[in-house]
């Protein structure tokens, strides 16, 4: 990050389709310095590969099928850049909708860090303009990153809503754990995101007081079973974005 803007590029692909193009991509370009982060666990497949070149191309973009703010103002915006960080960012989104089904949530994944960038400082750079209308101009944006929390901050301190960002990321928290536990370690899993969005959007106010409460126990479940099991409780390992919901978006 700290070399020069015209030679380096940081992607983050969330699935195997994205990790494709992206790769492909790579390989095919000269005089660069690209860097892919990708994991070593199974994941889920989010994008078939014309939305993955799609996503890709323009590197980063709004999830609508996971998004129900069409039409109208978002209450929070939900972002994420990486593989762990989009999973976990989906089944916090998955458990406010049913929880709190009135909130209007804006699910924006980024897969070319630089985008973050104003255009001025990275070819790759969106423009103020573009940044606001993605990311608003007053709402609340709890921002789940594979990495470190503040080089999102270094990343988007110029941007007109960074006042409202709130980066969840690696605190160098974890030993030989289960791929979740690693998550909760660094606030990063879908109940600590889940709590961000209660704590910064004003509207919820009392009325999350349940919702507050059912993530509480969810983590003392969590801590529990793996000390007992030595492995995440089963609601955990197979969870999955429901095929209904996502058609209903």
């Amino acid at each position: 990050m700290n070399k020069k803007a015209d030679i380096i590029r940081v992607y983050l692909p969330p699935d195997a389709n994205t990790l494709l193009y992206v790769t492909d991509a790579c390989l095919r370009s000269r005089d660069f310095i690209n860097v892919i982060v990708a994991g070593k666990q199974p994941q889920q497949q989010w994008l078939d590969m014309d939305a993955a070149i799609k996503h890709c191309t323009y590197g980063i973009g709004i999830w609508e099928w996971a998004s129900n703010d069409r039409g109208m103002e978002p209450d929070v915006v939900m972002a994420c850049a990486g593989d762990v960080p989009t999973l976990e960012t989906l089944a916090a989104v998955d458990i406010l909708r049913r929880q709190v089904p009135d909130l209007k949530v804006r699910v924006i994944n980024v897969v070319d860090l630089m985008t973050l960038q104003p255009k001025e400082e990275h070819p790759h750079g969106l423009s103020d303009k573009n940044f606001d209308v993605l990311f608003t101009t007053d709402k609340p944006i709890i921002f789940a990153y594979h990495g470190y929390p503040w080089l999102i901050h270094r990343l988007t301190y110029r941007r007109t809503n960074h006042k409202n960002l709130h980066v969840r990321g690696y605190k160098e928290e974890g030993t030989t754990s289960t791929p979740f536990d690693m998550a909760v370690r660094n606030d990063l899993d879908r109940f600590h995101l889940v709590a961000d969005v209660i704590d910064r959007v004003p509207k919820l106010g009392y009325i999350a007081a349940y919702t507050k409460q059912y993530i509480r126990d969810k983590i003392i479940e969590h801590k529990q079973y793996i000390k007992k099991y030595g492995q995440d409780m089963p609601e955990i390992r197979e969870w999955k974005w429901e095929e209904e919901v996502r058609g209903e978006q």
